[in-house]
């Protein structure tokens, strides 16, 4: 399962269902500062850009300026307060976008030292495709997958058979 070019998981099976559905020679518009799983797709072929770090809620420049034909969001759209009028920014037609699930055995995520680091919606897979149909795209595949941990305790059990996290492949819908 695990390859020596994916250090986790989640960029595993990121990788692999983007693999089916993007080409190589697409531009990408990766939402989300440069970071690890960004590497990984340049390193494999791909041309990727990202936003800068500006709180896309209030700053949408980056994603209406880019020419990008496919945008991704690798576990972004929770730490929003409005992950509508980011959808709904966007130019491109494909996306590729992974969210974690709500676990209803755990509270949502917050970090106790990073403001940033904090999720404003944990979503249920219904209400992530509801969210993408609102917004204007139609979705052709999705995946989820669980992620276990190595702890003892109830919740961690429930971790190896509960999904946590959800990516679609979506196209914007033509009107």
């Amino acid at each position: 399962m695990y390859q020596n070019s994916f250090p986790h998981k989640r960029y595993n099976y990121s990788y692999q269902f983007l693999a089916k559905y993007i080409s190589k020679s697409s531009k990408i518009l990766d939402l989300g500062v440069k970071n690890p799983f960004t590497d990984i797709l340049q390193k494999k072929g791909y041309t990727v850009s990202n936003t800068k770090g500006e709180d896309l809620d209030l700053d949408n420049s980056t994603i209406l300026q880019s020419d990008a034909e496919v945008v991704t969001a690798f576990e972004i759209f929770e730490h929003l307060l409005s992950p509508f009028t980011v959808l709904k920014a966007i130019k491109a037609k494909q996306l590729v976008a992974s969210v974690p699930l709500r676990l209803w055995f755990s509270s949502a995520y917050k970090s106790k030292t990073d403001i940033w680091d904090r999720h404003y919606h944990e979503f249920e897979d219904w209400q992530f495709d509801w969210l993408l149909e609102k917004t204007g795209w139609k979705i052709i595949a999705r995946q989820k997958w669980t992620n276990p941990s190595k702890t003892i305790g109830i919740r961690p059990i429930l971790r190896w058979f509960t999904p946590r996290y959800y990516i679609v492949y979506a196209e914007k819908n033509e009107k």
